[in-house]
């Protein structure tokens, strides 16, 4: 069987879990296969409100299991509060879990680095949420890192994890003056971490592709977005891993063999938390209006979301990527009360026209825009695209045009049931 993969297309929160919860009604196994607690995904299911972390949204059908893949950084405290969550709304965790055992563990010194590089960083912060994500994907990219297959190793406890601490309690010392952390009491945290996730941890390559090989669909599932890609992102504001195509197939270990269908989630606007550069931004009242209306606030921090105009060169740009055959197109019904809506349809550098989002000098371009009219009239109760407001479907169509990707599906609320399919 095929599996099929969600990327969003923008700078995250494009609403990627409640398509993700969309889809999982037919899928066996989802994976999520990188990034870790920084990110938050929210599946409304009747009045019940989940807001999701680490774990995949996936958790919520009873006969699905969730994957947790080698490209993540997972905070064990993120993911037992987590479960205890889920468990405490009646959602049964246990034995539906696994647990890859090349993910890299987030430890407590990560969280306080980040937090200590933001803080001295001043006006060039990067805007990361402090949850030691970066500080931990730093440590695997030095080789410093903790696997969690390294604590099944009496040797680790011996001769790697006591180099560990002395590496980080220099560090931490020396360039910050913070206090050390206790090698003791983090080795019998991991000592009894290694006991309660023992039966869940796996190896996720050959589990997967042997599930894919017997006929078992499987849904990958991202966290962020594309415009914050490691390297096709607007770096340095960007995540620590890789959200794209390429990035699933790496933190999920599944052959490329396998991979069918790759859906877009973009909004029908967009949104960017953080700092960075953000050629469709709308500022004073009718950003803030539009923030209101879209509830723009983020799942995990609370912070009030930046929001902007569709941009068009911005889903291309994930297009080309990501390899999308599809598209799903979340938020329509935030629009409801414009008289007026733009869309970038493209940019202008140094006074000529490009047809490619710049890996630099984003700051410089000057965007194109097109207006499109409003429908100014609620589509949050309506469940097919026929009977949708006429200037509601120019625009999706617009759109579709504009990007060169099909829009397969369109949310007009938050539930389940606001989900339009349009084949």
């Amino acid at each position: 069987m095929p599996a099929k993969l969600i990327v969003g297309t923008q700078w995250g929160d494009e609403g990627k879990a409640k398509v993700i919860d969309y889809l999982a009604k037919e899928t066996e196994i989802v994976v999520r296969y990188q990034g870790g607690a920084n990110a938050g995904h929210t599946v409304k299911v009747g009045e019940d409100k989940y807001i999701f972390r680490l774990i995949p949204s996936g958790i919520l059908y009873p006969r699905t299991i969730c994957v947790l893949g080698g490209g993540m950084v997972i905070d064990p405290d993120a993911m037992f509060a987590e479960i205890e969550e889920l468990e405490a709304k009646g959602i049964h965790v246990a034995g539906r879990l696994r647990i890859a055992d090349n993910a890299h563990l987030l430890m407590p010194y990560h969280k306080e680095i980040d937090v200590l590089t933001e803080e001295a960083s001043g006006a060039h912060k990067i805007g990361t949420t402090k949850r030691g994500i970066g500080a931990c994907y730093s440590d695997k990219v030095n080789r410093q890192g903790i696997r969690i297959s390294m604590l099944y190793n009496e040797s680790f406890y011996t001769e790697i994890l006591p180099r560990l601490i002395e590496q980080k309690n220099n560090f931490l010392t020396k360039v910050y003056n913070a206090k050390p952390v206790v090698f003791e009491t983090i080795k019998e945290k991991l000592l009894t971490l290694r006991e309660k996730i023992r039966d869940m941890v796996i190896n996720v390559p050959y589990y997967l592709n042997m599930e894919l090989a017997s006929g078992k669909q499987i849904l990958l599932e991202g966290a962020q977005g594309t415009m914050l890609d490691l390297d096709f992102g607007t770096y340095p504001y960007v995540t620590s891993s890789n959200p794209t195509t390429g990035g699933a197939l790496a933190g999920s270990g599944i052959s490329f063999r396998y991979l069918e269908d790759v859906i877009g989630i973009c909004k029908a606007y967009s949104t960017r938390v953080g700092e960075g550069p953000y050629p469709t931004e709308i500022f004073g009242e009718e950003g803030e209006a539009l923030r209101k209306a879209g509830n723009e606030f983020g799942s995990v921090t609370g912070r009030p979301r930046r929001c902007g105009w569709f941009d068009v060169e911005v889903v291309r740009h994930a297009a080309r990527i990501n390899g999308l055959s599809a598209l799903a197109l979340t938020k329509i019904d935030v629009l409801d009360n414009l008289e007026t809506i733009k869309v970038a349809t493209g940019y202008e550098l140094n006074g000529k026209r490009i047809d490619y989002f710049p890996s630099c000098s984003v700051n410089d371009v000057k965007v194109i825009y097109e207006e499109f009219p409003g429908w100014q009239e609620p589509t949050s109760h309506i469940t097919k695209l026929k009977n949708l407001p006429k200037n509601t479907r120019k625009y999706i169509d617009a759109l579709a045009k504009y990007c060169g990707v099909p829009i397969q599906w369109i949310s007009v609320g938050p539930g389940r049931e606001s989900t339009i399919a349009l084949k």
